[in-house]
Parts: C-alpha cells; sequence; structure tokens
C-alpha cells in the first residue's frame, strides 16, 4: 500500500514528537521549518565558545520522551543523557529568604516548618488535592483529544469537583497560610502562561508530575534533545528541511492538499499538522479557505499568554553557589501580575527566572566561564504598546544592575556576551499572535474542548499540535498533544501506533 504523506509545519517539540509518531507509524513525514535549525522556541544561540538554549529549559516527564523513541525500537539513552537537576528550583527573595524546592519530602517539610510550623500539614493537604488533579486532568486527559462538547461534558463533574473553575492562588490558599510559601507553590502556571490568580487549577498537577518522575536537564543543553529527536526521526526516513517558511496550506473540496513556501516550493499531501501559531495558522497559511476565516476572527477574540523578556549572557567567571533553575521574586506578587496580565504596564520591578546551565554541563561555556539566561515576564503586544528596540536596551540594563546587585556581584564587569529576546522577536521570529510567548491564556474557558482542536473540525485531514492546541503549552503539554494527534491521524488513515 501507498503510504499517506504527511507534512508537519514547525519543528518545535511539539511538531518533532509527532513527527517521530507519524514516521514510526507509517507515513512519510516531511517537516517544514522556517528558521535556520530546529527546535521552534527551543532554539539554539551560539556566541563566543556559549551555548545559550533559548527556550524551554526544565525539562519533566521523561517517560513521555522515552515512549517516542521506544516506538522505534530504541531507547531514549542511547542519543541522549538527561541530567537530575536538585533542588528544581531555589526560589529567593529580596528580603534573604530563600526556599529550596525539590524532591526530598524530609528537606521541604523542614523548610516548611522553619518558615511557617501551621503549613506543614496544609502542604500535605495540597499534595493530596494536587495528586487527585494530576490523576483526572494529566493521567486520564492529557493525551485524549476533546473532539465535541460532549467529551467535555463527560469530565466535566470529576473537573468541578476539583475546583478547577478557581485560580491556581486560590486553591493553594486554602492549605498554605504563609504569603511567600504561597507564592513558592502558586508560580508553576506561569512556566506554562498562565497567571496564577487566573489559570485554572488543573495546573496545580505540576506539583505532581515533577515530583513523580523529577526535573531533568538534557546533557549538551535542550538543543541536545531536539537534536536526538531529529536523528532518530531521519533515520527513519523522515525529512526535515531548514529555511522552508510555509506561505499557505493549499486546500480544494474542504480538505488539505499541500503546502507551498515562500521560496516557491512546493509539496503534495495527504495530512497536514500545523505546530506553528494557530491565529498565525488560521489568519494567514489557510487565509485563501473560506472555512478557517470565521475560526481565525474568534481566535482573534480570546485571551494569549503573556510574553517574555530574555536576556542571554556569558561571564568571563564562574559563578558558585548558585541553583540550576531560580525563580528571583520582586518585592510585589499579586501587583506585578496585573500589570503585566491586566493593566498592560512595564513596571519598575520585576520577578525573574534565572538559568545557569553550566553549573550542570560546564561544556555549554569556556573553561572558567558561565552561561545564562534571565527571563522577565512582560506584557504582550496587545496589552502595551512598547518600543521595545528602545526599551529593551534599558530594560536589560535594569535587570542586569539588579542580578549584580541581588545575586551576580561584579557582574557587568564580567559580561562576554549578551543578547535580547523581545515580544517583537516573538512575533517576528516565530509567529506568535502579538508576541504571546504560551499561545492562548491557560484559562478554563480556553481548554480541553475550548481550546483549538487537534483536529479541525471543519477543514479535512487539518490537524494541530503544540501550546495553541490540547492540552497546552510546556514540554510535557505540546508532548500530550503530538500523542493526542498522532491518534486522530493514525485513526483517519487506518494505520496501527
Amino acid at each position: 500500500m501507498k503510504r499517506p504523506r504527511a507534512v508537519v509545519i514547525g519543528s518545535g517539540f511539539g511538531g518533532l514528537a509527532l513527527a517521530l509518531r507519524l514516521q514510526s507509524a507509517g507515513f512519510q513525514t516531511t517537516v517544514l521549518e522556517q528558521r535556520d535549525r530546529p527546535g521552534g522556541r527551543a532554539y539554539v544561540y551560539q556566541d563566543q565558545g556559549f551555548t545559550f538554549d533559548a527556550g524551554p529549559t526544565v525539562i519533566t516527564a521523561p517517560n513521555a520522551l522515552e515512549e517516542l523513541f521506544e516506538l522505534s525500537g530504541v531507547r531514549l539513552s542511547d542519543y541522549l543523557e538527561l541530567l537530575p537537576i536538585n533542588p528544581f528550583y531555589r526560589l529567593c527573595w529580596e528580603d534573604g529568604y530563600c526556599f529550596d524546592y525539590g524532591n526530598d519530602p524530609e528537606l521541604t517539610n523542614a523548610q516548611i516548618a522553619r518558615k511557617s510550623p501551621a503549613d506543614v500539614d496544609g502542604y500535605a493537604r495540597f499534595l493530596e488535592y494536587a495528586e487527585a488533579v494530576f490523576q483526572e486532568g494529566y493521567v486520564k486527559l492529557a493525551h485524549v483529544p476533546f473532539l465535541n462538547l460532549w467529551s467535555m461534558v463527560r469530565v466535566a463533574p470529576q473537573l468541578l469537583r476539583l475546583r478547577s473553575y478557581r485560580s491556581v492562588y486560590h486553591m493553594v490558599s486554602r492549605f498554605i497560610r504563609d504569603p511567600q510559601l504561597r507564592q513558592a507553590f502558586s508560580f508553576h502556571s506561569l512556566l506554562v502562561g498562565g497567571n496564577p490568580f487566573d489559570a485554572s487549577a488543573i495546573y496545580t498537577l505540576i506539583h505532581v508530575l515533577e515530583r513523580k518522575w523529577g526535573v531533568f536537564f538534557p546533557k549538551g543543553g535542550t538543543g541536545a534533545l531536539v537534536n536526538a529527536l531529529v536523528r532518530r526521526f531521519e533515520e527513519l526516513g523522515g525529512e526535515l528541511r531548514l529555511n522552508a517558511a510555509v506561505d499557505r496550506i493549499r486546500t480544494e473540496r474542504g480538505s488539505v492538499t499541500g503546502v507551498d513556501t515562500t521560496g516557491g516550493w512546493s509539496i503534495n499531501a495527504d495530512a497536514v499538522a500545523s505546530n506553528a501559531d494557530v491565529v498565525h495558522t488560521y489568519r494567514h497559511l489557510l487565509r485563501a479557505t473560506s472555512q478557517a476565516a470565521g475560526k481565525a476572527r474568534r481566535l482573534l477574540k480570546q485571551r494569549h499568554s503573556m510574553s517574555l523578556f530574555l536576556i542571554y549572557f556569558g561571564t568571563r567567571r564562574r559563578y558558585p553557589g548558585l541553583a540550576h533553575h531560580s525563580v528571583l521574586f520582586g518585592p510585589r506578587y499579586r501587583e506585578l501580575l496585573e500589570d503585566i496580565f491586566d493593566r498592560g504596564l512595564l513596571a519598575e520591578d520585576f520577578s525573574l527566572y534565572l538559568h545557569a546551565p553550566t553549573l550542570t554541563d560546564p561544556t555549554l561555556a569556556p573553561p572558567g566561564c558561565e552561561a545564562f539566561y534571565v527571563l522577565s515576564p512582560v506584557p504582550h503586544l496587545g496589552k502595551a504598546q512598547i518600543d521595545w528596540q528602545v526599551e529593551g536596551p534599558r530594560y536589560r540594563d535594569r535587570i542586569l544592575e539588579y542580578l549584580e546587585k541581588h545575586y551576580l556581584p561584579g557582574l557587568r564587569q564580567e559580561l562576554v556576551t549578551v543578547r535580547l529576546f523581545t515580544p517583537r522577536d516573538f512575533e517576528r521570529e516565530l509567529n506568535a499572535h502579538l508576541g504571546s510567548a504560551f499561545s492562548l491564556a491557560p484559562v478554563l474557558t480556553q481548554s480541553a474542548y475550548f481550546r483549538v482542536h487537534n483536529r479541525d473540525p471543519r477543514i479535512g485531514h487539518l490537524y494541530f499540535v503544540g501550546a495553541g492546541t490540547h492540552p497546552g503549552a510546556g514540554v510535557p503539554g505540546v508532548i500530550g498533544s503530538a500523542k493526542a494527534t498522532a491518534g486522530l491521524m493514525l485513526a483517519d488513515f487506518g494505520l496501527s501506533p
């Protein structure tokens, strides 16, 4: 029998995971990537001997990655070494208080007891709640596509029982009293683009996911994981084309027929799956398709996640005593998040995520040097009219000055290389609507059935994978979306996993 041909648009983690599943199951799969390297948001920058992972750096649920390789009879460990990270995060406040959040229950409870003895029991009850959410929201639903309203109605009682309509912060506060500990156990939704005061309590499951399987970092950087996926995909006969920006998805008689690139190259396809931004896909890539116009208008009205401001920098000296992942809380929490998500203000203060991968893998920088990136959540382009060409360098200087004052003494004198990535770069380089870093906001009314479906209901053999579709953003989320979407595609074409 002729192998069905699939085209996957975009080589982010979701697109590569889907392509690997399809190629393993019998599709002849081509991945089209507009940039000069694969990875999407997991791009890699190299400069003066430093290697910088551009995007995702927290790898959880390694079993989901292992499954991708086992589908074709090999092991992930043959292609990549995952290094365990402990503590998962070091959480720091300006008053000098630090909390090492990791996988040691005794250490975690001891830290809670020193800070707020009454919260030890509350934390235990919070984990029981999060475990129940994990079972319903991840184990049962993360890999299951929601294609019709009945699929949502079936799970609604469980989601209501777990109060998923409440926010992450609200549910944490039911169990935890101390203000700083509330921040420590509610910030996780920011990792998938959600405001803890607004994101569905479903995202408390991240606590259990991390504690169950740990937090890891790929040896060689996150880009090494991208390369491992590409290598296995190509070994199986898959094709990756770089510098191949898609101009449009062709359709005929209500079904996809292929893809045209901006460079004039075309490919016919039996199925097309988009790992590109969902608004960009419906609004631009399907611009000639009447069935897509209404969906594009509805997506423009939906809520999108915040954007990010990132600084990649290398130093000529090491900074011992740091953690691999640090969350640096500023003086405000709720008020700062309101500035970012609601008021659209670039505040004077900030909370930061500091990534120091050379603490785990020194090969990512020259000998005696350190590689970093620091990330600040900022409003997306629809919330704030900020000229990032002007404000970017100013904001960079403020952040570097802050890091030098509080965490990295003498930083600015030790800099070897500095690179910025702003919300405008998310829009230009990744076609992210409004420069959003995580696509649609992870609120309950934009989750499961209410998110972009893994298979389009009106355009035949058009599929979606990645942050904008179910289950959502984050590495486990987009890997899960690939499993859900692949299941639909295999069933539609009569193939077995």
